[in-house]
């Protein structure tokens, strides 16, 4: 048994084989080491090898499902080897073959994946600086390439896209950043051979070419799509025919976000990594996981096509104006995860509450279709007839499987009486062997006479009719002794034993039947399985529109003006995700951007919104791009090619980076690619490094980019900054206002024209509560400071530092007077008596001391 062990493990030295043993999954060597480890569980010794006992480690099988799926939430790999071999025939062992491998990005199974996230696999192929990507979602068939140039796009592409695992060429070096991902799987370079490549997709897609697919001239990517669909073959151990097409993308037809604007605008994850107070966390209201997954797609790559945009905008009109969305709503909501579902069925993993859940489905669809009559946009017409009714298929479902189905079909059940005349004949002789067994009774007393007779079973002689010794010479001549007994004989009849042939084998005929019934079904399912997916990506589709239908009502959103120009106009905006959280009502703000005004320099205090105002402009910008209302009162957004942020502070320590390098990397990331049609947000540039270094460096990188006229947003605490406009007619300054009451500040958190007065820093520091003695010498020192002057500083250097009216930013190391050389410097010694004159000298002596 080892020996079989150790044969099927060389295959997959890198992943854990779970090998079957009767009810248990069993684990050896590392492997049981490895798992006990991670799974908790508790690791024994079985038999030995070279005189050291082995070590194992096992779960129940019909558990299994929960470990494997902690297993690969870990980034680990599960081989499944079952045992295909009779027990009872098997010389040896019995036989066992890997029947599939779960790997973190060909999950199918519900149990396994995020309803609302994608799980993805990708593989990536490169050459020269150029990279082709291939992207492919088992649980559904989607299926993509592209080509991108640069590491930069690479990485953009990667945090957008964030698989599961990523295939990638052994002999390439690889960036750091991706090689520490997880979920990464170094294979052969013969894996990424385009011949190779070519032939598999052709014959998964039966095709000759792939010139209608619109990807033939993309030989990089498609590298990487043969790889990776051979990989999704190697592991599912069976044909995948629900991959019926392969996609090409082009990052210039979207708007680009890098990985820090992701990270920092919160559209799936907060800054603390987790789901809540996002973007989706507010715009996701869709009723079916397959509508969130879309919009999530489009909150990741919002378009540039002011024709498509506006589409969908038309169509959300409509839904808001007829109120169509609530009816649409309520069809939707009985409809399951059909993309995934589906999957199941073509990979025939499918199990009863899928086709359960299938069946409610199609049962939906006549209602919602009847609702969409009234859709009269192009958009929604266009998805009307994308979703098919499928009456037979539909009926044969309700006529199959009956509700509440078990969870698996192994242990029967699933089939509704009725479906079919052989199963029912089956249950009925095995589960009404009672009844039958008592009515024989009754019939046999009659005829023969003895009224101690008795019809009765046992698991070693079977059925049986028991008849007392003293009645033994009354026994019929058709009865036929099977057993003698001290006080009886037993007997059987061939009625009897008949019915005992049928009875006994009834139940394991009927699960083998009921098995036989459940794959024709999925025969019959995945003869119509390209229509149904058709059907669930409209479906998915409807259901985003009319999730943003809802949320443009319900959160009062209006419908912006998208034009070609690169502007920003926008009246009463707010922060979708602040203004749901936030208790107190939400202060909206406008802004201006537009041809003759390119750049606000934004002011104010800490904690007074600049950063909130900020991202405010960049989500109603991006929501504007995927075709939804924005939380205004008016917009007019012009189409902008990239987003870019630079906000906050954060360290790399595992990659040696300090918060300082980490700012300045995403600095240099903007000022190279930044173009007249970016939206650019950088806050507090500079701060990490002392005042001069981080005024000159923001000072910098303002000019630069007001010179390039990208749209921007540059928040800075550096008053010296708002001295910008006098050189830049394209640069205004913006202020966000707060005032002191009582000495406490209170922010108003409404933006307003020109430069802020003061930071209001030591009094935030007081709200945070520092204690009052370091507010009090932070007063003292602020005083000096703001009344210090730069010796030596000619007129040209300080219009470059300083704002008009504004005092010198100090070097914060300067030394500072102590109070005796204050003292010092306050006596007149000519206007001094000589009483007075000695008592100062005790004073000072006292302030010496």
């Amino acid at each position: 048994m080892m020996q079989q062990y150790l044969r099927l493990k060389a295959d997959h030295p890198h992943q854990l084989l779970f090998y079957r043993m009767g009810d248990f999954y069993e684990l050896f060597y590392d492997d049981a080491r490895k798992a006990a480890r991670l799974l908790d569980i508790t690791q024994t010794t079985r038999g030995q090898s070279g005189g050291q006992p082995i070590p194992m480690a096992g779960i129940p099988h019909h558990a299994a499902e929960g470990y494997i799926a902690r297993l690969v939430r870990m980034g680990e790999s599960v081989v499944i080897c079952e045992q295909v071999g009779d027990p009872a025939t098997s010389k040896g062992p019995v036989d066992r073959q890997v029947s599939r491998i779960v790997t973190p990005g060909t999950l199918s199974d519900e149990a396994f994946l995020e309803d609302r996230r994608d799980n993805l696999l990708m593989a990536i192929a490169p050459h020269e600086g150029h990279f082709g990507l291939s992207v492919l979602d088992i649980s559904s068939g989607r299926f993509s390439v592209i080509e991108i140039e640069g590491e930069e796009a690479l990485q953009s592409e990667v945090e957008r896209l964030n698989p599961a695992e990523t295939l990638i060429s052994e002999e390439h070096r690889w960036p750091e950043w991706l090689s520490k991902r997880r979920g990464v799987r170094m294979m052969p370079p013969w894996n990424f051979e385009l011949d190779t490549a070519m032939r598999q997709l052709n014959d998964q897609f039966g095709t000759r070419s792939l010139e209608g697919f619109g990807c033939a001239h993309l030989k990089l990517a498609l590298t990487a799509a043969g790889c990776l669909l051979q990989y999704a073959k190697d592991t599912q151990r069976t044909a995948l025919p629900h991959i019926r097409s392969i996609g090409t993308e082009n990052r210039e037809e979207s708007v680009i976000l890098d990985a820090a604007t992701r990270r920092n605008l919160e559209l799936e994850r907060n800054l603390n990594g987790g789901p809540e107070n996002t973007l989706a966390s507010v715009i996701d209201q869709c009723v079916t996981p397959m509508g969130s997954r879309m919009l999530r797609r489009w909150l990741h790559r919002p378009l540039r096509d002011i024709e498509r945009l506006e589409a969908r905008q038309n169509s959300l009109k409509l839904l808001l104006d007829t109120f169509l969305w609530s009816e649409l709503q309520a069809h939707l909501k009985p409809i399951g995860d059909l993309e995934r579902i589906l999957a199941r069925v073509a990979l025939r993993s499918a199990r009863p509450r899928d086709l359960e859940k299938l069946k409610l489905s199609l049962a939906a669809l006549p209602g919602l279709q009847e609702s969409l009559t009234q859709a009269e946009t192009p958009l929604l017409r266009h998805l009307a007839e994308g979703i098919g009714t499928f009456p037979s298929l539909a009926d044969e479902l309700a006529r199959a499987i009956i509700d509440n189905p078990p969870v698996v079909v192994r242990d029967g059940g699933v089939i509704a009486p009725g479906y079919d005349a052989d199963l029912d004949e089956l249950r009925g002789l095995s589960e009404h062997a009672g009844e039958f067994l008592v009515k024989l009774e009754t019939q046999e007393r009659e005829q023969t006479g003895i009224s101690t007779l008795k019809v009765g079973y046992n698991r070693v002689h079977g059925y049986y009719i028991e008849i007392g010794r003293s009645q033994s010479d009354n026994v019929p001549a058709r009865y036929i002794r099977r057993q003698t007994l001290k006080n009886a004989e037993r007997f059987i009849t061939p009625e009897l034993k008949a019915f005992e042939d049928k009875a006994l084998s009834a139940k394991s005929r009927a699960l083998a039947r009921e098995r036989e019934l459940y794959e024709l079904l999925l025969d019959r399912l995945n003869e119509e399985l390209g229509a149904l997916q058709d059907s669930a990506m409209s479906l998915s589709e409807l259901d985003v529109l009319t999730n943003l239908a809802e949320r443009a009502d319900s959160q009062n959103y209006c419908c912006p003006t998208l034009v070609a120009d690169s502007t920003l106009l926008i009246e009463q905006g707010r922060h979708p995700v602040v203004e749901n959280v936030s208790r107190d009502p939400f202060v909206a703000n406008d802004i201006r951007l537009d041809q003759d005004r390119r750049m606000l320099v934004i002011t104010g205090p800490n904690m007074g919104g600049k950063s909130t105002y900020m991202r405010q402009i960049a989500l109603i910008t991006l929501l504007a791009h995927i075709g939804s209302f924005v939380p205004a009162q008016s917009a007019e957004v012009g189409v902008v090619d990239r987003i870019f942020t630079r906000m906050g502070s954060s360290d790399d320590l595992a990659g040696g980076r300090s918060t300082f390098m980490v700012e300045m990397t995403e600095t240099a990331n903007i000022l190279h690619n930044a173009t007249r049609q970016s939206l650019v947000l950088m806050d507090e540039v500079g701060r990490g490094t002392s005042t001069f270094d981080g005024l000159s460096l923001a000072w910098s990188a303002a000019e630069w980019l007001a010179t390039r006229q990208a749209l921007t947003l540059f928040a800075t605490h550096y008053f010296e900054l708002t001295a910008l406009p006098e050189d830049f007619s394209t640069t205004a300054n913006v202020h966000l206002t707060a005032t002191e009451h009582q000495d406490n500040i209170i922010f108003l958190h409404s933006v307003e024209e020109g430069p802020a007065s003061q930071s209001y820093g030591i009094q935030v520091a007081k709200l945070a509560g520092v204690p009052g003695g370091v507010i009090s010498k932070a007063r003292e020192k602020l005083h000096y400071l703001e009344n210090l002057q730069k010796p030596g500083a000619t007129s040209t250097e300080n219009k470059a530092v300083q704002q008009p009216h504004q005092p010198m930013q100090a070097d914060m190391f300067a030394a500072m007077p102590s109070a005796l050389e204050e003292k010092l410097q306050s006596i007149d010694p000519d206007n001094l008596t000589p009483r007075e004159a000695l008592a100062l000298l005790y004073d000072l002596k006292a302030l010496k001391a």
